[in-house]
């Protein structure tokens, strides 16, 4: 394992994402917030020009904590451009920016990867056919086994609030065909991986699939099928961690709201959630603009927003950047922690 040196300075290297939604402006503001970690080198992969028009439009707005684009590192990407179809054209350039900014973040044993948000809609129209940056990263880093994971640091109690998801970008009649006991067992293993950079001792919570997770199979069947015995199993081989479940979908995250609030409630470490939206809606709910996408199992940490590319309000200044600065703390925090630090 390579530890970081800490007189040097953290590179993080950051994608624009599609320069058509808020993420040059979320970006722009994320840097000048003072919330930021000093002793950082910021390298931005996109267009200079689409930044620097970026920044004199919110100027011209009256927005005056911004970052200038002159006085950043921005590794200048300018894609051909179809003034026949935009959304192409904006696709295949938050795709390129991706593409060179793991090029990029590889290159350097002391760095992360930050990305802003992309339209999945944009990168097929461009022939890009991935779900997700996820899946980019993933197959970028030749991993096969990568978890999608939600993490917001409260401001209230300073619990860290973990959701991991079994499946991500698929649709819901997919889901069951995609969960089986060496998924789950796969998923858990990155779960525990992470969770102990934090803590020794974990409690780690499985949501069941179905309502009331499956009431004895009354309501579904996979629980009592295979998920139940997945879960003995697995614990089997982890004495050392409590785990819960398969726990009721609709009160799995009752004890997530009081931990995010209260000092003094008990608290978990994570929690598995078997699909997008089951372990989504309550993390966004909960933690609102300080929840973070983090990719869990490459060989170098990459975090997100955790919100779309905001098209509906994109250029009018209104962007709320926490989201992006939660993502650029959480990137620092996770590679200076040695157990989690890129070993490439």
């Amino acid at each position: 394992m390579i530890f970081q040196n800490i007189n040097k300075p953290l590179n993080i290297v950051l994608s624009v994402g599609d320069e058509s939604g808020i993420g040059p402006e979320i970006i722009l503001k994320a840097l000048h917030s003072h919330e930021i970690p000093k002793n950082i080198e910021f390298k931005l992969v996109g267009s200079k020009k689409n930044l620097q028009n970026t920044y004199e439009n919110l100027r011209s707005l009256g927005l005056e904590n911004l970052a200038n684009p002159k006085n950043l590192k921005i590794h200048d990407l300018e894609i051909c451009t179809s003034n026949n179809n935009p959304k192409l054209s904006y696709g295949d350039s938050s795709f390129q920016y991706l593409k060179k900014a793991i090029e990029i973040v590889k290159q350097y044993p002391n760095s992360a990867l930050v990305t802003g948000p992309i339209c999945k809609k944009s990168w097929s129209l461009a022939g890009h056919y991935f779900s997700g940056q996820t899946e980019v990263l993933a197959k970028s880093c030749g991993v096969k086994n990568v978890g999608m994971l939600f993490t917001a640091k409260s401001p209230i109690t300073g619990w860290r609030f973990n959701t991991l998801l079994a499946t991500t970008h698929i649709a819901l009649s997919e889901v069951p065909k995609k969960l089986t006991k060496e998924l789950i067992h796969s998923k858990l293993d990155l779960f525990k991986d992470f969770c102990n950079t934090y803590t020794d001792k974990l409690t780690l919570k499985v949501a069941g699939l179905n309502p009331h997770a499956g009431e004895e199979g009354i309501l579904g069947h996979e629980e009592k099928d295979w998920l139940n015995d997945a879960l003995i199993t697995w614990n089997e081989k982890n004495r050392d961690i409590e785990l819960l479940g398969p726990l009721s979908p609709d009160s799995c995250w009752n004890s997530s709201v009081k931990a995010w609030n209260d000092k003094n409630a008990e608290k978990h470490d994570g929690i598995l959630a078997m699909y997008h939206d089951q372990g989504l809606i309550p993390m966004k709910v909960i933690a609102l603009n300080y929840s973070v996408n983090t990719t869990i199992g490459l060989p170098f940490i990459r975090t997100s927003p955790d919100h779309g590319t905001g098209f509906d309000i994109a250029g009018k200044g209104i962007a709320q950047s926490q989201s992006m600065i939660e993502a650029i703390k959480a990137a620092v925090e996770m590679t200076n922690n040695s157990r989690l630090l890129n070993t490439h």
